[in-house]
C-alpha cells in the first residue's frame, strides 16, 4: 500500500488526479471478442473451414467445442480482468442446437442464450454480422459479388444481423456496436476496380435502410488479406467516405488492417474531428494482420493517449480482435485486456494539460524531456491498487489461476 502512496504522490507533483483516474478507467467498457476462445470456429453444423483471409495458427490443446464450453472459459478469464467488460459475438456463434440455420434465417432467438450470459456477468454484447467461412463466399466475394444470388444472400445476413443486434440491444440496456467486415477482394491486379465498389455500396444501403434502435452501425475496412492481396473492396477510403456521407454509420478503425508503416494513433485525433463515435478493434500485427496477442507496446500507449487527451473516452468505443491458437485462450484474453487497460491507466496519468501548454508555448524540449522522464514512473504501483480495488489478482498471480483451470478443465478436452 506504501507503494501506492509514495507513486500517487509523485503523479500528483505533476498535477495528475490519480483517484479521478482510477474512476474513469473502472467505468470504461473493453469490448473482448469470443472468437479467441475457439479459433474463430462458431458453432454453425456442418460449418466450413476457416476462409476468407481468416487463419489462426496453432494446435494448443483445450479449446472451446461448444456453447457451454466457450462461457465457461470466457466466465474464467472476466474474472482475472479488472474493470468494466462487454463480450464481441459474431453471427457464426448463434446457438441452434441440432438444426443447420442459414445465415440469411439467423433470428434473435439463436442468440437468447448468450443475453443471459450477459445478464449474469452484467456485462454488455457488441455484434457482428460473418461474412467468412461459408461456402457461399464465392470467390472471396459476398456483398461485392456480381453474382445477384451469392450478393442477396449476403444482404439478407446483414438485415438480420442488425435485427439481432437490436434485440441485443433491447435486451440488455446497452448500446450494441454492429460492425460489418467483409472478405471482398482479388489475388490478382483486376480488370474493373468500380464495379465491385458501387455493388458494395449498393449492398450497404440496403442493409442500413431499417431504421433501428439501440446499435451503432460501423464499417471495417482492411488494406489486403490471404488470397486478396491486389485489390480489396472495402478500402480505408472506400469505408472513410461511405461513413462521413451517411449518417449513423462510423468508421471503424482495426491497428491492424493497413500498412505496416501506418500508425492508428495518429489517425484517432482526425476522425475525431468530422465524427461523434470512433470504433476501434486493437490487435497487434506483426508484419501482416496477423492478430497476434496486444501487448504493452508503444503503439499502444499511443492509441490510449489520443483516445484520453482528447477528451474521447466516451466517443471512442474500445474492442479487442485478435486470435492465437499457439497459446493458452484464457490467458490470450487476460493478457490482452489488461494491456488495454494498462495503457488506459498509462495514459489517464499522464499531465496532459500540462503538455499541451508546453507544445503551445513552444517549449518542445521540457516536452520531450517530461515524456521521456514519464516512461519510468511508478506506473505499476497504481495499477496494482486498481486490480485490487476491482478484487482482481494483481501481477503474475493471476497466471496461476488459469494454470489451475487447465489442468482441470482445459485438459480433459479431447
Amino acid at each position: 500500500m506504501s507503494g501506492f502512496f509514495e507513486a500517487k504522490q509523485k503523479y500528483e507533483s505533476l498535477g495528475v488526479h490519480v483517484e479521478k483516474a482510477l474512476d474513469i478507467l473502472s467505468s470504461k467498457a473493453i469490448s473482448i471478442h469470443c472468437w479467441q476462445g475457439d479459433d474463430v470456429r462458431g458453432f454453425e453444423q456442418g460449418g466450413s473451414a476457416l476462409s476468407g483471409g481468416i487463419q489462426a495458427t496453432g494446435n494448443y490443446p483445450g479449446k472451446a467445442r461448444n456453447p457451454e464450453e466457450l462461457m465457461a472459459d470466457f466466465e474464467k478469464a472476466i474474472s482475472l480482468i479488472p474493470g468494466k467488460k462487454k463480450i464481441n459475438l459474431h453471427a457464426s456463434y448463434a446457438v441452434t442446437g441440432t438444426a443447420v440455420v442459414e445465415r440469411d434465417r439467423l433470428e434473435p432467438k439463436h442468440f437468447a442464450p448468450w443475453v443471459a450470459f450477459a445478464k449474469k456477468n452484467r456485462i454488455g454484447i457488441d455484434f457482428n454480422p460473418t461474412f467468412f467461412s461459408h461456402p457461399r463466399v464465392k470467390n472471396n466475394l459476398t456483398l461485392s459479388s456480381p453474382d445477384d444470388e451469392v450478393r442477396n444472400y449476403w444482404i439478407r445476413h446483414g438485415i438480420a444481423s442488425r435485427r439481432i443486434a437490436a434485440y441485443l440491444a433491447k435486451e440488455t440496456g446497452d448500446m450494441v456496436l454492429h460492425n460489418i467486415w467483409i472478405p471482398d477482394g482479388f489475388k490478382d491486379i483486376p480488370a474493373d476496380r468500380l464495379g465491385p465498389r458501387l455493388r458494395l455500396k449498393d449492398s450497404l444501403d440496403q442493409i442500413f435502410e431499417e431504421k433501428l434502435e439501440g446499435i451503432i452501425d460501423c464499417v471495417e475496412s482492411k488494406v489486403f488479406g490471404i488470397g486478396l492481396e491486389s485489390y480489396t473492396v472495402g478500402s480505408n477510403e472506400f469505408y472513410l467516405s461511405y461513413a462521413a456521407s451517411h449518417p449513423g454509420v462510423y468508421n471503424l478503425l482495426d491497428n491492424g488492417h493497413y500498412h505496416p508503416t501506418e500508425m492508428v494513433s495518429d489517425k484517432i485525433p482526425s476522425i475525431l474531428v468530422f465524427f461523434d463515435k470512433l470504433p476501434l478493434h486493437v490487435t497487434r500485427a506483426v508484419r501482416w494482420d496477423s492478430d497476434h496477442v496486444v501487448l504493452l507496446d508503444d503503439e499502444l500507449k499511443e492509441i490510449a493517449k489520443e483516445i484520453v487527451r482528447n477528451g474521447a473516452l466516451d466517443k471512442v468505443l474500445i474492442g479487442l480482435d485478435f486470435f492465437d491458437a499457439s497459446i493458452n485462450r484464457i490467458a490470450a484474453w487476460v493478457i490482452g485486456t489488461r494491456n488495454m487497460q494498462k495503457a488506459l491507466l498509462f495514459a489517464l496519468l499522464q499531465p496532459a494539460e500540462k503538455m499541451q501548454t508546453m507544445q503551445n508555448e513552444y517549449r518542445f524540449t521540457e516536452l520531450l524531456m517530461l515524456n521521456e522522464e514519464l516512461k519510468t514512473y511508478p506506473f505499476g504501483a497504481i495499477w496494482d491498487e486498481w486490480c485490487k480495488r476491482e478484487g482482481v489478482l494483481q501481477g503474475e498471480a493471476w497466471f496461476k489461476e488459469v494454470e489451475q483451470y487447465e489442468k482441470e478443465i482445459l485438459s480433459r478436452r479431447k
